[in-house]
């Protein structure tokens, strides 16, 4: 897949979709897939112009509160036979005008055929442009378009600020099936302070990202791929307050891995359910006792 960060005039005509596509849910696919699928039809080369950081970000100067790493976004859009991806600075584009993005960027560096985006997706200086106005400025240009009809999840519409409110709230059974996907993170294991393996249960160690949005801090049901295997896991996430840590940790015992050691290798680990909330114990043997029943709860026993 090829990335492109600078807005370059294209040979190939392309399909592309566009939109933030934070966390690439089901509705973010469903504009991805159509754009792909059109690009296959008709012979063009199926692209994705997003961005780099969240406008609210720079126009609104908020935190950002990400779903996936940059690395799984790209990722996820390799896995939907995207075949170019532009990833642009939104500071360089913020005061384009609706018309002058689709005449320069649509046209003059995409050389779009077809474009698609969803039912709520805005463009242009002041966010003035929708998909109505994106569907008539396209046809003055022989452009197609697709507007995708907002999808919803047990009764209510699917949205990124839904899901962070979710994976904010430990519901990760609504995270998951909003996504399409279990929602995890894949990162690298890096040294702890080996108090698991004195307590009877070694643990891996990885480092929340920043910039995303934080889980409930707790313990989770989790999987965890190692070389195409995957392990169930009792993944804490938080400061650990029993022992303090000064960053959000992400902490995962696999009963029954017995392989070698996995530090520097990067794991995927997923969310299952929320197990129970962080708390602080009177002391280490409380804590191991805790461990242990919360890897009867996930087991099953």
């Amino acid at each position: 897949m090829e990335i492109i960060k600078e807005l370059v005039p294209s040979k190939e005509p392309t399909s592309t979709a566009l939109g933030y596509f934070d966390g690439i849910h089901r509705g973010h696919q469903a504009v991805i897939k159509e754009a792909v699928e059109y690009a296959h039809c008709h012979g063009l080369v199926p692209a994705v112009f997003t961005l780099l950081q969240s406008p609210r970000t720079v126009l609104l100067g908020e935190e950002p509160r990400g779903i996936i790493t940059m690395d799984e976004k790209l990722s996820l859009l390799e896995s939907l036979n995207v075949e170019r991806v532009y990833l642009i600075d939104f500071t360089t584009i913020r005061t384009v005008t609706a018309e002058r993005f689709v005449e320069d960027i649509l046209v003059g560096c995409f050389n779009a055929k077809h474009t698609g985006c969803g039912f709520n997706y805005h463009f242009g200086n002041g966010a003035k442009g929708n998909g109505d106005m994106l569907s008539l400025l396209a046809a003055r240009f022989g452009i197609t378009e697709t507007t995708q009809p907002q999808l919803c999840y047990d009764g209510r519409p699917i949205s990124s600020t839904r899901i962070r409110k979710c994976i904010s709230e430990g519901d990760i059974p609504s995270t998951n099936a909003m996504l399409g996907r279990k929602y995890g993170f894949c990162l690298p294991v890096i040294h702890g302070r080996q108090l698991g393996r004195t307590l009877g249960f070694p643990t891996i160690n990885q480092q929340m990202p920043q910039g995303l949005v934080k889980p409930l801090f707790g313990v989770y049901a989790s999987t965890v791929d190692v070389d195409g295997t995957l392990f169930r896991g009792v993944t804490n996430i938080g400061i650990k307050p029993t022992v303090g840590s000064s960053d959000v940790t992400i902490e995962t015992w696999m009963p029954e891995y017995n392989g070698g050691e996995l530090y520097g290798r990067k794991l995927d680990l997923r969310l299952e359910r929320f197990i129970r909330p962080e708390r602080k114990f009177s002391g280490l043997e409380e804590l191991r006792r805790a461990v242990l029943a919360d890897a009867e709860k996930v087991s099953g026993g």
